[in-house]
């Protein structure tokens, strides 16, 4: 019915053992270019498209990254005991880890949520970043922003059907690559730059915190939790090998990789 998407796998629910990787994956990044380097050095790239040469009539082409996630509310949330009860719409993996807090994933029709918002069927939403959050409206129905990230990266891709990207000439092939490589860059620019704009400039929400030693025990669940979907699959484990491989790479590499506190 259509011949390309851009995408995140958890969100449009592929059918493929990894697809809880897609979207945003709890603490898996720190920065946005974190994720473009584990696909180009460190061997995703290979295993998703292992992955999506097993699904029929499809061609994963490219990933990339866009915001951070953060949760944005009608009420202030500065404690993990102030997410309990909170009907939040959010992306699927980070939702199922956040509702070990308290915090309630509900599922709208995306257009919906605004209204959802302003009508109180919603408390909030864990969906994207700063930028998103005020290009699309929702800054103007919440109150109030969290700065604790529970990711550094939404993670998406661009697929095709495969007898459409065969109909497409190698020349031109190559060239909607390179339209992809400027998708990405353009992202990461965008959301780099706009994420900082708006904490420091922006007006229409109240920044809050959950403070160190609380969060601290949430980064620490993480772990538990990549362990758990590391059990799902040895596709999936071989994936949570990389960002441990990666994140232990950045933290010994220190400035400007990883910050001390």
């Amino acid at each position: 019915m259509i011949d390309a998407v851009q995408s995140d796998d958890a969100t449009m629910a592929s059918p493929v053992d990894i697809s809880v990787f897609g979207g945003y994956f709890p603490f898996n990044t720190r920065y946005s270019l974190d994720l473009p380097v584990m696909f180009k050095y460190y061997g995703l790239d290979k295993i998703w498209k292992e992955a999506y040469d097993e699904v029929k009539n499809v061609e994963w082409l490219s990933a990339g990254a866009w915001d951070p996630l953060h949760i944005f509310t009608k009420k202030p949330i500065r404690t993990l005991a102030d997410m309990k009860g909170k009907r939040v719409f959010g992306v699927p993996t980070a939702g199922k880890f956040l509702s070990r807090y308290g915090l309630v994933p509900v599922t709208l029709p995306w257009d919906d949520i605004e209204v959802a918002l302003q009508t109180g069927e919603l408390d909030g939403v864990a969906w994207c970043g700063f930028t998103e959050a005020y290009e699309v409206g929702w800054a103007d129905v919440c109150n109030y922003a969290l700065l604790n990230n529970v990711t550094g990266a939404w993670c998406g891709s661009y697929f095709a059907n495969s007898k459409s990207w065969a109909k497409v000439p190698p020349h031109l092939q190559e060239l909607f690559k390179l339209s992809m490589d400027s998708s990405h860059y353009y992202r990461q620019v965008w959301y780099w730059g706009g994420e900082a704009k708006l904490r420091v400039e922006g007006k229409k929400m109240e920044l809050t915190t959950i403070p160190a030693h609380e969060w601290d025990q949430v980064v620490k669940d993480a772990e538990k939790f990549w362990d758990e979907i590391a059990a799902t699959s040895p596709r999936a484990k071989k994936v949570v090998d990389i960002f441990k491989k990666y994140s232990e790479n950045m933290e010994k590499a220190g400035v400007p990789y990883r910050y001390k506190c």
